[in-house]
């Protein structure tokens, strides 16, 4: 299609925003990436600060360099709002300080313990293995995922650090690495070893999903696909499924009730962001996509 001029009406949604344009003119061929970029430049605002819908029916503008101005549907005078989302921080940064938290009490309190008994050989697998999952999400969140977005609200930050800093750091971590915890005497092996066979398939299964969604898109994109491989026959999150049995695993060694609580706060939240994907994914893909009866466990949920 030729590419002509258009002017857009620009009105502020919420909080007024200075220097926002009150018109702004661009080519249609122009993908809404760079217009998102134009606006920002003129607005002298951060662009991942910026939300934009139609005045027309409210639908949002994608920050996508795979949609261009005429394919938006807006037309030349077309009215746009522009919504200031407030102070916003990288994802990559938010869950790379929120999985910080398990890697720094854990080590603290077991060390602790050492300075007046000597940790029996139970804590100490259990802190292998806490170690060893967390320390896994800080790589993968370094050199595995991709973000279908560049950032979050900065409150965040402080809401999801608390999540994982206190129940899986702070609370777990004292209960676990003390004289009179329950797994300070003899180990049982008719437990602790199902418990690391199931830590193992959960923490390999979980990395085999995230290369396989990982996949799906490609460097800086954020385009969306129908994963297929290990698990995603089963459950339309099969990263979630193989996340809960590692901390099954984890919790058969720890033999915590602190583990426990963690695990019914994790698979609750997990078991509603599933919900939401698979139904994303039947909205998105329609036909093409193979409609799952359960998005998290097979046969449970």
């Amino acid at each position: 299609m030729a590419s002509k001029n258009v002017t857009f009406v620009i009105r502020p949604r919420g909080h007024p925003i200075k220097n926002l344009p009150e018109e702004l003119t661009t080519s249609s061929t122009t993908n809404a990436s760079d217009f998102y970029t134009l606006l920002a430049q003129n607005a002298h605002i951060s662009v991942h600060r910026l939300r934009i819908t139609k005045g027309s029916d409210g639908t949002p503008i994608p920050n996508s360099a795979a949609i261009t101005i005429d394919q938006t549907g807006l037309r030349n005078q077309s009215t746009i709002y522009v919504k200031d989302l407030g102070p916003q921080i990288a994802w990559r940064t938010v869950f790379l300080v929120e999985y910080l938290g398990p890697l720094l009490f854990h080590p603290a309190f077991y060390l602790l313990l050492a300075f007046s008994t000597a940790p029996s050989p139970l804590q100490s697998l259990s802190l292998l293995l806490i170690i060893t999952h967390f320390l896994k999400r800080e790589l993968e969140t370094l050199f595995l995922h991709r973000f279908s977005a560049t950032t979050m609200p900065v409150f965040n930050i402080f809401r999801n650090s608390a999540y994982y800093w206190f129940l899986a750091g702070l609370n777990m971590a004292f209960w676990i690495y003390r004289a009179d915890s329950p797994i300070a005497g003899p180990s049982d092996p008719y437990i602790t070893y199902p418990g690391i066979l199931l830590f193992i398939i959960g923490e390999l299964g979980t990395l085999q999903t995230h290369l396989t969604l990982r996949g799906l898109r490609s460097s800086g994109g954020t385009e969306r696909g129908i994963p297929q491989g290990l698990g995603f026959g089963l459950v339309t999150c099969p990263n979630y499924m193989f996340e809960t049995v590692a901390w099954v695993g984890i919790a058969l060694v720890t033999w915590s009730l602190s583990t426990v609580v963690f695990i019914v706060v994790a698979v609750t939240m997990m078991g509603r962001w599933a919900k939401k994907k698979e139904a994303r994914y039947r909205r998105e893909f329609g036909s093409r996509y193979e409609k799952k009866r359960y998005s998290m466990m097979p046969g449970i949920w």
